[in-house]
């Protein structure tokens, strides 16, 4: 018989008052003393349990968040030895991602991304809540918190989704000319990300209706129709996300669907009687001291803060566009939303610019 088994069967003949349960015997485990000794230990019978929230937590870019989570012991047996605490971030079918946080007692190192801005609250015992400060677009998505005592190592998972705004995005070349890499790239050139599935879904809930078909951030391409009509995949199929499923990253090439959330600052609009040049916006944004604004600034300014212009003005990536909250005579159609007037290689316009 193997050592284990041999040793277990003795202290189970010679009547031992130590417990034994479901078969399982543990001899010889480390401990947390750093002292190079081993002691043994065995199996209480006691469950370690790990709870979080239920529900989303929501936030916003530049926000502090703290995810929720606690554990316990059934039944609780009083105090214990120090435990281990991991945060994970997890792709959406719950694969790990990459490490956020690893803690024991007070001691915890935050890794990535993540060092200087998450750090643990345990501002009661048993709790071991992931707080993160400065929020970002790319942290929006599923955190694992793993509790690990000793040989037990329980787990639960909650869900960060920061209140944003998905808008599709076609460059200056025209309709279908980003693979993969370049739309991540030009979503980033406009204050954004690629958008996941879940906010896409968000968006076509509150609304959106869009026949290109764009990249999201899983490399998937999709595209959300509220009305069904033959160019956007017939009449007969009902209203929803439509999905050409995993595309090549590098040959296929489709629009993009860029996610921009809540702004640090403001978006306000600049004129001349005259109108301006592309360059003369960009320098009468800087003389004011701001920039001239990114295509995700405006969706946020519009969604976030209510900004509401019938006048067009140059962005950053040389598009004119303007924002329309209460839909009106001359203003474009009767939905509220964000106009374009394209990318006019010639025209004198406004600006918008941002500043925070």
């Amino acid at each position: 018989l193997p050592l284990l088994l041999k040793a277990t069967l003795l202290r189970l003949a010679s009547g031992s008052y130590h417990p034994f349960y479901n078969g399982f015997y543990y001899n010889h485990i480390m401990n947390d003393d750093g002292d190079g000794q081993d002691k043994v230990d065995y199996f209480s019978g006691t469950k370690l349990v790990v709870e979080t929230s239920k529900d989303p937590v929501y936030s916003y870019n530049g926000a502090n968040v703290t995810l929720p989570c606690r554990y316990r012991y059934e039944p609780d047996l009083g105090p214990r030895r120090k435990i281990r605490i991991k945060w994970s971030k997890l792709r959406d079918d719950y694969t790990k991602e990459q490490d956020v946080m690893v803690a024991i007692g007070k001691t915890y190192v935050a890794f990535g991304d993540f060092k200087g801005r998450a750090h643990l609250r345990q501002a009661s015992r048993h709790e071991a809540s992931l707080v993160i400060s400065d929020v970002r677009l790319k942290d929006d998505g599923k955190y694992r918190c793993e509790v690990i005592d000793g040989l037990e190592d329980e787990s639960d998972v909650v869900d960060l989704r920061l209140q944003g705004i998905v808008f599709p995005y076609q460059p200056p070349r025209g309709q279908y000319r980003l693979n993969f890499h370049e739309a991540e790239r030009v979503c980033q050139d406009q204050g954004a990300i690629l958008a996941n599935f879940n906010q896409l879904f968000q968006a076509w809930s509150e609304g959106l209706d869009w026949c290109n078909a764009g990249w999201l951030a899983d490399g998937t391409v999709q595209y959300p129709i509220r009305l069904p009509r033959k160019p956007c995949g017939g009449v007969h199929l009902a209203p929803g996300i439509r999905s050409y499923g995993p595309r090549h990253r590098h040959l296929h090439r489709f629009d993009a669907f860029c996610f921009s959330s809540a702004l640090k600052g403001e978006v306000f609009y600049l004129d001349r009687l005259a109108g301006m040049t592309l360059e003369e916006a960009k320098q009468s944004c800087q003389d004011a001291g701001a920039e001239i604004a990114r295509v995700g600034q405006l969706y946020s300014a519009w969604k976030f803060l209510g900004l509401d212009r019938c006048n067009a003005g140059w962005l950053a990536d040389g598009s004119v566009r303007y924002p329309i909250v209460t839909p009106r005579a001359n203003c474009g159609p009767a939905e509220p939303g964000v106009r374009s007037f394209g990318f006019p290689s010639k025209g004198r316009f406004g600006v918008f610019c941002y500043r925070e």
